[in-house]
């Protein structure tokens, strides 16, 4: 079988794919880190070990791993090995607090748990409630890498994978309650991938990623190229300097960023003695892209700038190729070819032309539901009258005369912070754990550094002898390291609407006014 009969094909499979690009060309560079390169051939032969180590330990198709590691060659290989067995992959955040990863590795039913020196000290303090077998991915302590590993050689049991199998599980942050799992199947990330070779994926190209493999932002610039035959260069920590090193060094094609990996990019000073020539497309999503920076990079970086709008649980797509709309910046493009963007209002009503209404998306790359959590699911749809099935974004939009999409606001008050979503309900519950808090609220507000940045007002309780500074450190050491607060007021009261409810924008315009309301 050839690459392209498969891939005209309505289902099949990455592993499928890397499996004959190591026929096909078996010596190209398919990961590298570092000093380090990984071929194709090398890559299916580590998959092949991974799986038949997955099945070794009894691990059945269908059910999961759970990896908390630090971006490596060995995380690569171990997820996509793990879907060549049949088994899906929940990636969570090294920066989730102990926790929530142990409610994380619970819910999804984790038969292996692999870490590395960086997170495992993360997990300390729940150590005892984790009851799955652990691998260090570094060979850090035993079991290690090496050891875990199958033989050179080793092959696993052939298994047919199947469009509705779970993929991956990815998990919303959160300090409280359960975080809910968002599973896509294998027929999900199929449709992502078959579409690759527009944006231009392919054996040429050269993917630089810089963001994290547990979160879907990468993910979905990681598989295409992988799949599609390129080369995919990995940054474990981002930094300015050292991105643009490798840009140019490994004369890159392709990247994916967040809003403010682009901004402190464009503000390095020696961005402009640097050989960007070789790229062909950026892409960029996860958080607000103001017009004033995609119009900064067009002049300055070359090649494409594209802005995806769309969430992890699927549904619509929003696309803006900026190099072909310059006059639309301010917006987050226009839907992705067969995918379905609607607005309705507070009732569930489809809104007219022009109005403005909540953002619901259907396309062929939705996920199945949250894990173990139909409710949330259920939460999170919305149905047409002819039965269609839709993905709630909670975000407020309209589009313009000629179908662009304008976010407006998010209609749950969410903080995008560094590409990392935020929920100021979870901080604010812990706000309210404190002994001396009566009240409180989080609002994001613009950060130069992050995009936005988690900032609490606070009612304190009659005769509470804390301060400000004191209660955000406590705060600050219960929260996940892209939770924590900048920012704590005291105040009087909290502005409330005649219903009670907490009128936050009116706290982001004192914030940012430069008057917050101190005690």
């Amino acid at each position: 079988m050839t690459i392209e009969t498969l891939l005209e094909r309505d289902f099949g499979t990455i592993p499928e794919l890397i499996h004959l690009h190591a026929q096909q060309q078996p010596g190209h560079p398919a990961l590298v880190q570092d000093k380090r390169s990984v071929s194709y051939a090398e890559l299916d032969a580590l998959m092949d070990r991974v799986a038949a180590s997955l099945q070794r330990d009894g691990v059945q198709p269908r059910e999961a791993i759970a990896i908390c590691a630090g971006t490596s060659i060995e995380y690569a290989a171990l997820f996509l090995g793990a879907l060549r067995a049949g088994v899906a992959v929940a990636p969570l955040a090294p920066s989730s607090t102990a926790e929530s990863l142990a409610i994380m590795i619970r819910d999804c039913g984790a038969k292996r748990l692999f870490i590395d020196a960086t997170t495992a000290p993360a997990l300390d303090s729940v150590r005892d409630r984790i009851d799955v077998a652990q691998v260090r991915l570094d060979s850090s302590a035993e079991p290690g890498w090496d050891s875990w590993l199958a033989a050179p050689g080793s092959m696993p049991q052939p298994v047919q994978l199947q469009p509705d199998w779970i993929f991956n599980i990815i998990y919303s942050s959160g300090t409280t309650g359960a975080p809910k799992g968002i599973t896509q199947p294998h027929g999900m990330r199929w449709q992502h991938v078959k579409r690759g070779h527009l944006n231009g994926y392919g054996t040429e190209a050269v993917t630089l990623i810089s963001t994290p493999l547990y979160s879907n932002t990468t993910l979905v610039s990681f598989f295409p190229t992988i799949a599609l035959g390129g080369t995919v260069v990995l940054m474990a920590k981002f930094d300015a300097g050292a991105y643009l090193e490798l840009a140019q060094q490994y004369r890159v094609t392709h990247t994916m960023l967040v809003p403010v990996q682009y901004q402190r990019l464009m503000a390095h000073p020696d961005f402009d003695r640097y050989d960007l020539s070789s790229f062909r497309m950026k892409f960029c999503t996860s958080a607000p892209f103001s017009a004033a920076l995609k119009a900064d990079i067009l002049k300055r970086w070359p090649g494409g700038l594209v802005e995806y709008y769309g969430m992890t649980e699927g549904g619509g797509t929003c696309i803006l190729a900026a190099h072909e709309h310059p006059d639309k910046l301010h917006t987050v493009g226009q839907p992705a070819p067969e995918h379905d963007i609607r607005l309705i209002d507070e009732q569930g009503r489809e809104v007219g032309p022009g109005e403005t209404g909540e953002v619901v998306g259907h396309s062929g790359a939705m996920m199945q539901g949250y894990f173990n959590q139909p409710e949330k699911t259920a939460e999170a749809e919305w149905y047409a009258p002819d039965g269609k099935r839709f993905i709630r974004t909670g975000d407020l939009g309209r589009f313009d005369a000629d179908g662009f999409l304008t976010l407006l606001d998010r209609k749950k008050d969410m903080i995008i912070s560094g590409g990392f979503n935020i929920y100021p309900s979870d901080l604010e519950a812990v706000l309210r754990e404190h002994p001396d808090v009566a009240d409180a609220a989080v609002v994001g507000v613009p950060s130069t550094a992050w995009g936005e940045t988690p900032v609490a007002y606070v009612v304190p309780r009659a005769g509470a002898g804390i301060t400000p500074e004191v209660l955000m450190a406590w705060v600050n050491e219960r929260v996940g390291k892209t939770q924590r607060l900048s920012a704590l007021e005291f105040a009087e009261t909290l502005p409330r609407s005649a219903i009670g409810k907490v009128l936050k924008r009116e706290l982001r315009d004192q914030y940012q006014a430069g008057k917050p309301q101190a005690r």
